[in-house]
């Protein structure tokens, strides 16, 4: 039993809805049977890391503003 997600075309309210193979779903607030499903978007629980964050500029290099220097600056 798959949980859809769906905007009603009559009133666009915007719901879930756990979807058998026998039943069809229809509107929590208008109950019109006239849905357009949209593409759900959820976390999958990724085993990786958070990628690491950008470098920025340490201000630390002697020839910073110098051709072929730091590229940060």
């Amino acid at each position: 039993m798959p949980i859809y997600e769906y905007v009603c075309q009559q009133c666009a309210t915007e719901f879930e809805a756990l979807v058998r193979s026998d039943t069809v779903p229809e509107c929590p607030s208008c109950h019109s049977a006239e849905l357009r499903k949209v593409l759900s978007i959820f976390a999958t629980g990724s085993s990786t890391p958070d990628p690491a964050p950008a470098p920025t500029a340490c201000g630390g290099c002697a020839h910073a503003g110098a051709p072929g220097g730091c590229a940060f600056q």
